[in-house]
């Protein structure tokens, strides 16, 4: 039997800049990589391309200033509530100095004692020995310090209370922080508000309106369209964006459908193959120690080709081997086991024998492996090959 199932492999590509042609550029590389490394092609396999440089490719890009004259804008007002953003120089730092640059205050509700995906202000234990209740206590910055001191991240090193506030002062605007978990509770103090969490924005909105929030606007809804000549995100908004310099960031990427298209359609040329495609983001999985979620993108993959759509259809081995054939061993157990994959129903969803098997899209199944394989530094290889994702213990 065939002893070799899925392979990953990163990809390395000339440095992507603004202008170029990335569906040539990914499919030069991966002919490239088959050809440097011995490895032939088949129907079915994967490429998958990181919105980072898809984003870069077409230009993507945002000032402070574009999102600042969005911002007010929309508002039409000079004080604004920005609520539940998570803590990243990355990810929300240079969109929360534009937002500032908009207002000339700003009150900045942060969730406690984490963010949205997981960053931790401080060590939630520090809440075992306080009179402080995390789902319905609000707490001004005072009352903060006073409980909890002056934590620091411990990767980054970074408190991000008052890296926050310094940079919403930095640009001339006053800073309010207040720490609080209901959405609500930021009414008293502002009804125009900005909501920055990703996953649970929409239940946040309609939360806020609800209460008798004036105007509430998410992420979402700020450069979906070009100011002034910038990037922007129909879809997304700011959701998505990193950081390009300490006055840009670079958005998640437009047009992608067209582009997962056209490079499955340069690759079917070059291969004779049909190699499916995807773009990728964040993966969806938990660090352990820092208990982060790489959830910071809205989705893992803004598009893909046709047959990356849909769940796994799997058994579970582990299951058959303990259960329904409990008293094989050996070639009758390994014959006993393909045939069932053989034989398995097109939709095992109910059915005992796929219990155990991962219940999500396959995208973030991909886009996971992807960016563990492609990491987020230095191995400059933003294109992921993978081979034999969908083959299964019955091919030989």
């Amino acid at each position: 039997m065939r002893t070799v199932g899925v392979i990953s492999r990163g990809i390395r590509t000339p440095i992507i800049r603004q202008g170029d042609d990335l569906p040539t550029i990914v499919t030069e590389s991966v002919l490239e990589a088959a050809k440097e490394s011995g490895f032939e092609f088949h129907d079915r396999d994967i490429v998958a391309v990181t919105e980072s440089v898809v984003a870069r490719a077409a230009g993507n890009y945002a000032t402070v200033q574009d999102i600042a004259a969005d911002v007010k804008a929309k508002f039409d007002c000079e004080h604004l509530g920005v609520i539940f953003p998570i803590t990243s120089r990355n990810r929300f730092a240079v969109c929360l100095k534009g937002i500032a640059m908009g207002m000339k205050k700003i009150t900045l509700m942060l969730s406690y004692p984490t963010d949205e995906v997981g960053n931790h202000l401080f060590d939630e234990e520090l809440l075992e020995d306080l009179d402080i209740n995390p789902y319905t206590d609000v707490l001004t910055e005072e009352q903060y310090r006073k409980a909890f001191g002056y934590s620091v991240h411990p990767f980054t090193g970074v408190d991000y209370v008052a890296y926050y506030k310094q940079l919403i002062e930095s640009v001339g605007c006053e800073a309010e922080i207040i720490f609080a978990n209901q959405a609500e509770a930021i009414l008293p103090f502002v009804k125009n508000v900005l909501c920055c969490d990703i996953h649970t924005r929409k239940r946040t909105q309609r939360r806020l309106l609800k209460a008798g929030a004036e105007k509430v606007l998410c992420m979402d809804g700020i450069l979906t369209r070009s100011v002034n000549g910038s990037g922007y995100n129909e879809q997304f908004g700011l959701y998505g964006t990193n950081k390009a310099s300490e006055d840009s960031v670079k958005l998640f990427p437009r047009d992608c459908q067209h582009f997962v298209d056209t490079l499955a359609e340069k690759l079917r040329t070059a291969t004779g193959k049909n190699i499916e495609c995807m773009i990728y983001g964040d993966g969806a999985f938990k660090d352990p120690v820092g208990k982060i979620w790489e959830l910071a993108d809205p989705v893992v993959s803004p598009a893909c080709t046709k047959g990356l759509l849909g769940t796994p259809n799997e058994v579970k081995i582990k299951y058959l081997a303990d259960n329904d054939y409990a008293g094989l061993s050996g070639e009758a157990l390994r014959s006993a086991i393909e045939d069932s994959i053989r034989q398995k129903d097109s939709n095992l969803v109910g059915n005992m024998v796929s219990e155990g098997t991962t219940p999500r899209q396959l995208t973030d199944l991909i886009g996971s492996l992807c960016d563990l394989t492609s990491g987020s530094g230095d191995k400059g290889t933003p294109v992921i090959f993978i081979q034999g994702y969908f083959d299964n213990y019955s091919m030989n």
